[in-house]
């Protein structure tokens, strides 16, 4: 494999990816780019950033706002760039030719990870009833 680059110059070539091309609970005017049964639900950045070490990418996390996210959290900032090709233009891995790919492979792989699996009882469970019962009503007007 060939050798991986973090210079500034660099990074300014890396995919940007912000957890929001990859939330099932967005739209895609909120910005998702995937199709919603792809989609993941909330993404973090490190999630992202995790699941895209782990598949031996070259990852940065820039503390970066989305501009179509109105909630302005913390836990909704970050934007994760990933390096898919070298310099002389070749992927990094055969896999990862586009950023679509990238975004796919995320939203497979975040359900997966422990701290999700994990918590799927408690936290997740009591959030979702009101949730959905606040954004059903915002359809009912």
């Amino acid at each position: 494999m060939a050798h991986l680059t973090t210079n500034p110059e660099d990074k300014e070539r890396f995919l940007c990816i912000y957890p929001s091309y990859v939330n099932s609970k967005k739209t895609l005017a909120e910005g998702r780019r995937i199709p919603v049964e792809k989609a993941v639900e909330n993404p973090s950045c490190a999630e992202i950033r995790d699941v895209l070490t782990a598949a031996g990418l070259n990852v940065l996390v820039e503390n970066k706002m989305y501009s179509r996210e109105w909630n302005r959290d913390v836990q909704f900032r970050g934007r994760v760039r990933v390096q898919i090709k070298l310099q002389d233009g070749s992927l990094c891995q055969e896999k990862f030719s586009s950023r679509k790919d990238v975004m796919f492979y995320v939203a497979e792989m975040i359900p997966k990870l422990k701290s999700r699996t994990q918590k799927s009882g408690g936290a997740e469970a009591g959030a979702q009833p009101g949730e959905g019962g606040k954004k059903g009503k915002k359809k009912k007007k």
